[in-house]
Parts: C-alpha cells; structure tokens; sequence
C-alpha cells in the first residue's frame, strides 16, 4: 500500500483545494490529510483563518476523500508523521516548491500543480471589508490601530474627534469626524476607548444606528445601563464586545484548559496584580481611574476560574488628595464558599504585576507581566514535576481580539471570550467603587 500525506490551512474549502486532494489521493493507495491546529496557525504569524478547526475538518471529512485526518499541532510534526504512520509520498502544491526538500531523507516528496486563480486568501479579501471608527483619543490607539494592519477583512479608516486632538489625525488612510452621528453613518462597527463616564452614551448611540461595538472595558460604570445595552445589541442585531485583550491570548486560553483538567488539583486561592505609573501631569486628566484601568483585566481570571457567585468582597481603596474618585490604588479581596481570590490594581504605586492560582496539587505561576503573557508555569511540591509553558503573542493579543471581533460579526455568533455574565460583574464592582458601597478609604 502506497500511503500519501499532505497538509493545509484548508479555510473556505474551494475547488482548488478539492483538485489538489483529488491528486493526492491519485498518487497512491492510502490518503492521510493533516489540518493545521488554529494555534499552530497563530505561531506561524497566520491570524486570518476565519473558520475554526472543527469547521475545517468536517468540510474535510465530508469530501469523503481522506482515509485519515490528523490535526498539525507543532513545529517538526511533518517528520513524525511522516515516520509514525510510514508514509512513502508528501505532497504539497507547488507554490511550496523546494520548501519541503527537507522531508526527502523520510518519503518522496511531489509538488502539485495549483488550480490558478483560486486562493482561501482571495476569497477572504473578496469579501467586502468591516469598516470600523474609533472613538478616543488615548496614546494606546496608534498601537490598536497598527495591529489592525495585521486584520484581513477589517479596515479602520475613520476616527471620532471628540474635541480632542488625536494622535492617528496625521495618517492619511483615517478620516477624522468632529460629528458623532456623521462616523457612525460612515463605518459598520466602531472601537469605543474614550472614558467610562462616557462609554454607555457612545456605546447606545452606536447600537441604535445598527453599528456593532468592540468597547474597552468596563463598557459602563452602571450595572442597568449595561443590561439596558446587551438589550439593545441583541434587538438590533449587533456584537457588543468588552476589549480585554487578555482573554484572546493563546498562553491564556491554554491556562484555563489546563485548569480545567484538574491539573492542580481544586483551586483554592487566585491572587492577580496588576498596575502602572502614569504621569497625568502630561494627560491632564485623571479619567481612568485604578479600578476602571485595571480592575475588569485582574477580576477577568478570577471570574472565569471561580465564576461570580462569591459570598461578599472586601475593597480598600486609596484615593488622591485632589480628586476622591481617583484611587491610586485598591485591593478587593473576594470570599467564595470554598475559596479566596485577591486583586491588586493601581496607577500610583508599582508592584509586581504577577498572577498566582493555588490549588489542592500545586499552582500556576504567571510571571509579570502576566496579562501579557506568553508564558507561565505549572509547579508542584516535588520540583522534578514542574512543567513549563510556551504559547507566542502577537500584538499583546490586539490582533487576536479584532479577528475575534470580525468573526463575529460575518458569522453572527457571540463568541463568549468572555460572558456578560462577568462583564456584568466587573460594572457592579465597579459601580460600588463610585457609590461607595462597602468601600473602606484611605485618604
């Protein structure tokens, strides 16, 4: 039996795909199809797959083509399998020529002749792109607005004065509105980043002209007006998404599985710090205060590992002398039933932005800073067991975010990187911070 072996992304499965594996499969007996994993894709650069794995292999298996599928997980996989299911032939189309030559000491290696004109890439560009404005005026947007490069399908060309002077004003490509209505009529979705206070108007407006929404979290301040909004995306049809960027990274992803599989047995205690200096002297403003800066990323991990329904919090807070609404910063402790989570937030002080999740079999360490991570270990009480934890980020996840943002909103799918659930829960942590519900003050 002459077995044969071939890989792909195989995103928007086309005839040049059924042709190649037509092929393929002609070389010999036996065809073995390798789909390329979707974090495999993302350590190769490649983010624009726009169908999940599943999808992509029951397009696959559905050919009735392939004898056997197998999922390209790793680096140097093609060797391996090459030699665990002893292949004779690898087989590629020829827009790989030479590249392959490598795998010639293990089987024969034929490149195929692609079907010309037809590309998954082409198809992707030939869909007609998301125009997208941003709303704000915060530093960080050149960087959001540099990721988006990286985006098929997604074009940001348009950006929301707000009486402010912008930074992305000067790029030739955006076009800049002094009128909210105006930008609004001009995009199909819109980055909101201006201030909390001002997030639930910008955000409703949005909403009700139809626009989806990817708004930096918290999207409120007040837990009614966000119900009021999930209300109004869901009868308008659009996506309304919390931008953390954390939630979209593959390294945390990857943490929460392997929680999930009980790795470290029940966890117990989740301690997560996170916190900056920034100098509002140049600003001129202290709109985002410790806990909107940082408080939704820090409860993210403790949400998610724990869920919402804990017994009572207990929140410390240290405000500025000029400004009681402003802390510099402030320590929430959260008590679950059966577990103890703790968060750290601030903008005046600096600490080590580190994340620890302990359980009944070890814990999870989280270098700082931990929600950029794209690393972390896995350590037990004999030291021998410890494992450690590889996952590339590109971006600090904002490329991983948009992808998720357009996915959503040409497949029509709410996507829960994270659930409204805990986006409800960070607001009403929030809006106790500013009605000064259980808050014990530092002035």
């Amino acid at each position: 039996m002459i077995k044969v072996i071939t890989y792909g992304t195989f995103d928007y499965l086309h005839y040049g795909h059924i042709r190649l594996l037509e092929r393929a499969k002609a070389l010999g007996d036996y065809l073995i199809v390798g789909i390329t994993s979707d974090d495999y894709e993302r350590k190769r650069g490649k983010i624009n797959v726009n169908q999940s794995l599943m999808e992509r292999v029951e397009a696959i298996k559905r050919l009735g083509i392939a004898d056997k599928i197998i999922v390209e997980e790793y680096e140097g996989q093609k060797i391996d399998d090459i030699k665990r299911y002893e292949v004779n032939i690898f087989t590629v189309g020829s827009d790989w020529v030479g590249y392959f030559d490598y795998l010639s000491e293990y089987c024969e290696v034929k490149y195929l002749e692609r079907t010309e004109g037809i590309s998954s890439s082409d198809i992707r560009t030939k869909k007609r792109n998301l125009h997208v404005g941003i709303v704000g005026s915060d530093p960080y947007l050149e960087k959001f607005y540099s990721e988006s490069q990286y985006v098929n399908g997604l074009v940001i060309d348009a950006i929301y004065r707000d009486g402010q002077s912008n930074c992305l004003e000067e790029q030739e490509d955006i076009r800049t509105f002094a009128d909210y209505d105006e930008l609004l009529d001009n995009v199909d979705a819109v980055y909101v980043h201006s201030y909390p206070e001002a997030h639930y108007e910008l955000v409703k407006s949005a909403l009700l002209k139809g626009k989806h929404v990817l708004c930096e979290a918290p999207i409120t301040i007040n837990k009614e007006e966000y119900h009021d909004l999930k209300q109004t995306s869901e009868r308008m049809g659009c996506i309304l998404m919390d931008s953390i960027r954390t939630a979209f990274s593959t390294a945390y992803e990857r943490l929460l599985l392997l929680l999930k599989s009980g790795i470290i047995g029940d966890v117990k205690f989740v301690d997560v710090t996170c916190t900056s200096l920034r100098n509002y002297e140049n600003k001129g403003d202290k709109k985002w205060n410790s806990i909107c800066a940082w408080g939704p990323n820090a409860m993210l991990p403790i949400f998610q590992i724990l869920g919402t329904d804990y017994i009572y919090k207990n929140a410390i807070c240290k405000v500025s002398d000029d400004d009681e609404l402003y802390d510099l910063f402030t320590k929430i402790d959260f008590v679950y039933s059966d577990a103890v989570a703790s968060i750290k937030v601030g903008q005046g002080v600096k600490a080590e932005g580190a994340m620890i999740i302990s359980g009944t079999k070890g814990y999870i360490y989280v270098p700082a800073p931990w929600w950029k991570t794209d690393y972390f270990e896995v350590r037990f009480e004999n030291p021998e067991n410890n494992r450690r934890y590889f996952y590339q980020l590109e971006g600090e996840g904002i490329r991983y975010e948009l992808v998720a943002f357009r996915n959503a909103i040409i497949f029509n799918k709410k996507y829960d990187y994270i659930a409204p659930s805990i986006s409800s829960e960070f607001i009403s942590v929030i809006q106790d911070f500013y009605e000064k519900n259980n808050i014990y003050y530092i002035v």
